[in-house]
């Protein structure tokens, strides 16, 4: 895939740089040109620098790694060329006191398909540090790392998956785009509970087999005394 980058930090070339050892084609868009071409030399593989247009015109897919605040102004200002392309949203919306910073409004996620109403929005890759991402693949006790994956375009998602894949990571679809602010708030309580408390969230819920309550008891089982 032709991939744009928009932002050149961390979550930029820890991801990019599993796609660019994919074979993907990268290009790193920033408004600091020098910074661009810093982080496309530490993804490697070919990857290209641009101006933030030029990340998004060759694409058919963009990453926004941009903090949340401007990512919305970035996106708009791009929302022509953002047409019919896949644009992942990354960001956490996480403030002070690990808050949501989109309030009771909508998630980051909605806000950036709304200032750009023709790309196909997909939320990703925001429940993990970038180190995590940059593991080799992200394996843990056995089990490669679920990506939960909220979106409303089949096509988006698949690509969006097929990059998870890409990662040694499993695509976890977690619903349609409107459900993209209980990713956002997920992060923000596993973030607080990590920092906070030091708490292990793997530890939170059971495991699938006792989601929905007990397991049955075998039918041989004796009754217990009355």
């Amino acid at each position: 895939m032709r991939i744009g980058i928009l932002g050149t930090g961390n979550m930029a070339d820890a991801l990019g740089t599993h796609w660019a050892r994919a074979g993907h084609r990268l290009t790193v868009g920033g408004r600091d040109l020098a910074a661009a071409r810093r982080a496309a030399d530490r993804i490697g593989g070919g990857a290209r620098a641009g101006e933030l247009r030029a990340a998004v015109t060759d694409a058919e897919v963009v990453l926004v790694a941009l903090p949340f605040g401007p990512s919305t102004e970035v996106v708009r200002a791009l929302a022509e060329p953002l047409a019919g392309r896949t644009l992942i949203d990354c960001t956490n919306p996480v403030g002070p006191g690990f808050r949501l910073l989109t309030g009771q409004g909508p998630s980051a996620a909605e806000q950036l398909a709304a200032a750009a109403p023709e790309a196909r929005v997909v939320k990703a890759f925001n429940l993990c540090h970038q180190d995590v991402w940059r593991m080799h693949p992200p394996v843990f006790d056995g089990r490669p790392l679920a990506v939960p994956l909220c979106g409303d375009d089949p096509a988006a998602l698949a690509r969006v998956s097929a990059l998870v894949a890409d990662l040694g990571c499993t695509p976890a679809p977690a619903g349609p785009l409107a459900r993209a602010a209980l990713l956002e708030a997920t992060a923000a309580l596993f973030i607080g509970l990590w920092v906070d408390t030091g708490t292990d969230v793997q530890a939170i819920a059971p495991p699938l087999t006792h989601a929905f309550g007990p397991t049955t008891a075998p039918a041989t089982a004796p009754h217990p005394a009355r």
